[in-house]
Formats: structure tokens, sequence, C-alpha cells
């Protein structure tokens, strides 16, 4: 046998070793724990036979206690690119069979790399994470690494998607990454996310939480928002990825994929115009608006469990992709809150960000009152909606269902922040306040001179109704473009989208803006 083929063979056996991670003992007990391994996850996530691996062979550097004994392939992460739906990504998945996944110099190095060529290319980034923190053996050097990481999530931040995947244990400073992406996904059971895990709680606090109640997905999916979508198994999580990638642009210059519509633009949808309740104060249920005017009723929801109250995702209409913003009646009756307000404004300077345009759906009847949410400072969550509303560029289209209210008028895409094309059903009430509120603070003093004050302030109330609650008085002043049928809504979204196909706006020049963090 020659040399070469020696050498090949050579080679063929190096592959091998490599794509074992950490050997075939510890894949069984990856598969134990009821989770893939990182080539696993890479198959099933990208298109067939597209993913090409790159830093195969790269092992840690590392002689601190005893590290130089134990040496793998790859050092515990696999990176590369591959395609989903035919188009090009980058990714990188840690791999818990090597050192529990844990993060060295040569593993921050790889995942640096496959994220500057990502830049370069423009294309999507996915990190798949499934590692047990920083290796402490490399002390700094780990630390390190984990900051030249953040430093290109930062940079990348805007200019090219990123997406993490949360397949395992994410704690200390590793949740920083995810925290940097786009979106973040968990599975339930499986993955968990803390800067401080139990033990180090019960030691500082005296408190006693287990791993799932401390970081799990149902908590950042109900209680803090850090995940924007979970699932129950790590095939339905990779489906998801590939779903969401289906509505976003590669990058920052290019416009998100058109599909081939079947579901007709003049597609009447006569329930709409019975949907709004006779009482002010019954609710309906705004998923079922969504579904009915969006391409074949289809809507990948964002943060669904986070802030019920606001609805954000994505949809089509006639093949476009758009972001949807909405206030949800059958939940705190819509009210925007801190939670809401920053779920919104994230979700919106995201799409601004990769030019999808935004359809804003109204029905808000202002900010919850209370200490608790003045406390947490509702004023600057609800300035951060309204920045980012004000701030983008893309095209922005609004419909008023019902209420819109005071402040919380202004911050739901209102024509004076830019709104390309506002548009209300017969049934909205646009005004300062709420009949019944206005009343009383308008005539208190006569209320009281009266000899029946509850009727003369039921008459007043009535004749607030007739001059506020319906859209023609702001209509009469433009600030309403025009007033639509419901089962309309569909086709005039449609129309609006079309003709602002090319919407040409720029910001003034500066560094960046200062948004009220």
């Amino acid at each position: 046998m020659s040399k070469q083929l020696d050498e090949i063979k050579k080679l063929i056996e190096l592959r091998a070793k490599a794509r074992l991670g950490g050997g075939e003992k510890s894949i069984a007990k990856q598969h134990a724990r009821g989770k893939y391994t990182a080539r696993e996850r890479i198959a099933m996530l990208l298109d067939e036979g597209s993913f090409e691996e790159i830093d195969m062979f790269v092992k840690h550097r590392c002689t601190n206690f005893g590290q130089e004994k134990k040496q793998f392939l790859g050092d515990g992460v696999v990176t590369g690119y591959g395609t989903i739906d035919g188009r090009l990504v980058y990714i990188f998945a840690q791999d818990f069979t090597v050192f529990g996944g844990s993060l060295s110099e040569t593993m921050s190095l790889k995942i640096c790399k496959i994220m500057d060529m990502a830049m370069k290319m423009g294309a999507p980034i996915i990190g798949i994470n499934d590692s047990g923190g920083a290796r402490i053996q490399e002390g700094i050097n780990s630390l390190a690494g984990f900051s030249e990481i953040f430093q290109r999530n930062i940079l990348a931040s805007g200019v090219v998607p990123q997406i993490s995947g949360i397949f395992g244990p994410c704690a200390g400073g590793a949740v920083y990454s995810p925290a940097l992406t786009d979106f973040t996904l968990m599975t339930e059971g499986t993955s968990y996310m803390f800067l401080t895990g139990p033990k180090v709680v019960k030691t500082v606090t005296g408190e006693d939480v287990s791993q799932e109640d401390l970081g799990g997905a149902s908590v950042h999916a109900r209680k803090s928002g850090v995940t924007h979508f979970t699932s129950k198994t790590e095939e339905e999580g990779l489906a998801i990825i590939r779903k969401l990638l289906s509505y976003i642009p590669q990058n920052n210059l290019e416009e998100a994929p058109r599909f081939k519509c079947n579901d007709p633009i003049d597609r009447l949808e006569d329930s709409l115009n019975e949907i709004i309740p006779e009482s002010p104060s019954k609710p309906y249920d705004m998923y079922e608006v969504i579904g009915a005017i969006v391409d074949n009723g289809e809507f990948l929801e964002v943060q669904r469990e986070f802030s019920r109250n606001l609805i954000v995702g994505f949809a089509r209409f006639n093949g476009q992709s758009v972001g949807v913003v909405a206030n949800q009646p059958k939940f705190l009756a819509g009210v925007l809150d801190s939670d809401a307000s920053r779920k919104g404004a994230r979700f919106v300077r995201f799409c601004d960000a990769f030019n999808i345009p935004i359809v804003t759906l109204v029905d808000v009847p202002g900010f919850l009152p209370g200490t608790g949410q003045e406390y947490n400072g509702v004023i600057l969550h609800g300035a951060k909606l309204l920045y980012a509303y004000g701030e983008a560029t893309v095209p922005k289209i609004t419909i008023t269902l019902r209420k819109s209210y005071g402040g919380s008028h202004i911050v739901m895409g209102c024509k004076q922040l830019r709104g390309d094309m506002n548009y209300a059903w017969p049934s909205a009430e646009i005004a300062v306040m709420g009949a019944e509120g206005a009343v009383s603070v308008l005539y208190a003093r006569e209320a009281r001179e009266k000899e029946d004050p509850a009727q003369f302030l039921a008459e007043k109330q009535q004749e607030y109704i007739d001059l506020f609650a319906n859209p023609y008085s702001a209509a009469q002043y433009g600030y309403i473009d025009d007033v639509i049928e419901p089962r309309n809504t569909r086709f005039r979204v449609i129309k609006a989208l079309q003709q602002l196909q090319t919407k040409r706006l720029t910001n003034p020049p500066k560094k960046h803006g200062n948004i009220p963090l």
C-alpha cells in the first residue's frame, strides 16, 4: 500500500474518531438523559447532506491539572455551515460528551471563527448550547473566550439573525451569549439557564430551589421572558428554528423570503364584522382576528407564555413576511404593562433591523395602574415601546379595532410615530380616556350642583361617547387614514403593503440613539 493511501486511511480513522466526540460511553449517557449529540442535532436541523464541518481536528492547549492527557478531536464543539430550505446558515453545537461541553480557549476560537464567517457572508448564526459552563482548568483563558464570543454577538446584532437553542445546561457567564441573540429556544425538562446555580443561591440567600424552578424552560417562558420559544422535544425545537428562519432574511440588507400565496388577497371574513362585543368591557380573542386575516391562518407566535396581554409574532400577507403586534383583550383587557412594553419593543426593533413590515392590531384601554407598575419603572418600559415604533423605518400599518386610549394609543404605532397607513374599524374608540373617567374629571363640579348627579353624569357620558367613541373624530384630522369594514381588513393590509414596497425613510445620522433601557 502506498504512503498516500496510508495517509488517507489515517484521515478516515481520525474523522471517525472525531465524530465520536467523547466516545461511545459518553454518547450512551447523553442518549440516556433524553438528549441527542451535537452532530445528531445538526443533522436534524440542516438540509440533508448539506453540513460542511470546520475545525474537526482542533485540540485544546491546556496543560493545567493534567489536561494534556485528556485530548478529544474537536474539543467539545462542532462548527460549520450548511443550508436550511436551501439557504446558507452557520452553526455551532456544543458537545456535552466532551468535558461536559465546557468552554475552553480553543472552543471559543472555533465559535468565533464561524461567527466571523457568518458576518462576512451575511448569513444567520445558529448556536446550540449544551454546556457545563467555563472549563475551570483553563481559568482566565476560558473567561476571555466567553468575552470574545459576546463581542461578536454584539457586533452581529442587527446585521445577521442570531438564534440560540438551549438543549441542556447553560449557566454562569455562558447565559449572556443567548441573551444577546435575537431568539432563544429552550427544551422542557432538559434545559436550564441561570447566572448562579441552586447551591450558590442556597449559600448566599438561604433559598432552597431546584434547577428547574430556578431556570427551567417554563420559568423563562412565563416569568422572566428570557426565552422566546419552548419545545417538548429536541425534534420539535429544531423544527421551530427552521420555521422561524423562513420568516426572516439572511441579513439586514436583504428582504425576507417571499412565498407563493394560494390564499386569495380579497378573501372576505364576514365573522370579523361581528367579532366586537356590544359591551365595551366584554373581551374577545385577538387570535381569531389574526387567524382570519393572515395567509392560511398561519401565525408563528414569539414569547407566547410571557405577558399574554400583548401578542407578537410572524405571519404572511400575500406571501410577504410581516411582524404582528396585537393587544389581547382576553388577558388583562389587553392593557399594557412593563413586561408587555419591553416584549413589544424588542420585537418591533428586530423587525425594523431586518426589513420586516409591522402590522399592529390595537385594542388597548391604557397602561396598568398601581404602585407595582410605577415602582417597576413602567414609564421607562412604556417609553421603550414608544421609542421602538418611532425609530422604526420599515412599513408600519396600524388597525384600531376598538379601544385606543391615552398614552397607550400613542405607543401602539400611531400616525405621529410615523405610521404609514393607520386604519380603524367603525367600532374604534380613540380618545384621551374612556367616557366614565373623562366625564368624572370634566364635570365633577357641575355634578355636585345637580339634583340628580348620576343622571347628569350619565347624560354627559353619552355625549362623550357620541363625540369620541368612534373613529371619525381622529379621521377628520387625518390621524386615521381610512375607516374600513372589518371583513375587508386582509385586503386593505395587503394593498397597503404593496404600496409601501418602495418606501424610503432614514433616521438622522448618529452613532446610535440612547433608548430608555
